[in-house]
């Protein structure tokens, strides 16, 4: 199986057993899928692309995997109730310092209360740590602007799935994910970040076909792949290149413990981001007005409910 079916799908039996990743782990997973579609006046994209980007700016740099991996991690977690309630914008709002670190942590304390004890203890300490930020490799903003293929089967049509997410926010989710499963499976939670954030080279040139493109491809498809990843890795000075190389080594297959992490969050990733368009296309008008109190208590709800009775919209 070569690296690029393997992370586009295809898992290998483990040594140890045990696939199933902790089923309580469900909802804060899709919770964090939503970065991918969380935007905000005067910031380019989603939040997971701007991660995504930060991570790789911060590995120019220099900056340690292990390290970077619970930083981004712990600010992806707070970001799943904050949004782009960040340092920079709440200073500018007249947030004091003490306190918008204080709300951070609240932030990421309720959202990772489900995960590995000694995992949340080093998330809380990387949340906010500071970081030198590098020049970003070109493959970093292709990945951004390079679309998934949504749902390809080979003999059947494509399934369309708008908006598409790209590369660069799979990429970052899957990473993301990787740390937060990684105590489950004993693995090394940096190099399965890293690898996550680099499994996908291949389509900073090329376009993503899906399943039903790389069985057409037959017998060119390795050394397509090859190429175009190694194109990709020349933008990388050797240091970071050869820790990049060496990451993706646990790509192939899940025989390893950071191979199993990964292939985990990746098959997770792909699956919950289909569901969401499925949730999305499914959710009702009870289920909104109801359980989701769109229209909340307050001091006009008795005004407001007249306004949408009289228009035949409540339940």
């Amino acid at each position: 199986m070569s690296a690029a079916t393997a992370a586009a799908g295809g898992v290998a039996a483990g040594p140890r057993g045990g696939e199933a990743a902790p089923a309580h782990l469900l909802p804060l997973l899709r919770e964090v899928n939503d970065l991918k579609r969380v935007r905000s006046a005067g910031r380019p994209s989603s939040i997971a692309d701007r991660l995504f980007a930060e991570a790789w700016s911060r590995l120019v740099a220099g900056e340690d995997a292990a390290r970077l991996a619970m930083a981004i991690t712990a600010g992806a977690l707070a970001a799943t109730r904050l949004g782009d309630l960040d340092p920079p914008l709440l200073r500018q709002a007249g947030v004091g310092a003490e306190e918008v670190s204080a709300i951070r942590q609240r932030a990421l304390a309720q959202t990772a209360a489900g995960l590995d004890p000694a995992l949340r203890t080093r998330l809380a300490a990387a949340l906010d740590a500071p970081g030198r930020e590098g020049p970003l490799p070109a493959f970093v903003r292709r990945l951004a602007e390079q679309p998934r293929a949504g749902a390809t089967c080979p003999d059947r049509p494509r399934i369309v799935l708008e908006p598409p997410e790209s590369h660069a926010e799979h990429c970052l989710m899957v990473a993301v994910y990787g740390v937060m499963l990684a105590p489950v499976y004993g693995a090394d939670p940096g190099a399965v970040f890293l690898a996550s954030l680099a499994h996908h080279l291949h389509n900073a040139l090329l376009p993503d076909s899906g399943f039903t493109g790389e069985m057409l491809l037959g017998p060119a498809l390795e050394p397509a792949f090859a190429e175009a990843t190694a194109q990709a890795l020349a933008e990388l000075e050797p240091p970071l290149r050869s820790a990049v190389e060496e990451a993706r080594r646990i790509l192939p297959d899940a025989e390893t413990l950071e191979g199993r992490a990964f292939h985990a969050a990746d098959t997770l990733d792909r699956v919950l981001q289909i569901e969401q368009y499925l949730r999305a296309a499914s959710t009702s008008m009870d289920f909104v007005l109801g359980d989701m109190a769109l229209v909340h208590d307050g001091p006009v709800k008795r005004f407001q409910d007249g306004v949408l009775a009289g228009m035949g919209l409540l339940p």
